[in-house]
């Protein structure tokens, strides 16, 4: 007795997917030593220098620098 072999089918082409190329992150994290460190350094200078200012105004400098560093 004979066996029938199913019909060949005809697969579909492998299709490319569409790749997304992630930039690598370099962003660096800031801690909140660093910003402690950083806003010192500018409380300090702007004692010696006279110029006017607190403590909340240095601390956002102190992010603000190492953050475009």
């Amino acid at each position: 007795m004979a066996t029938k072999k199913a019909p060949a089918t005809k697969k579909a082409p492998a299709t490319k997917k569409a790749t997304t190329t992630k930039k690598p992150t370099t962003k660096k994290m800031i801690t909140e030593t660093a910003i402690r460190k950083r806003a010192e350094e500018i409380y300090l200078k702007r004692i010696t220098e006279g110029i006017p200012g607190d403590s909340d105004s240095d601390w956002i400098q102190a992010e603000q620098d190492l953050r475009n560093q």
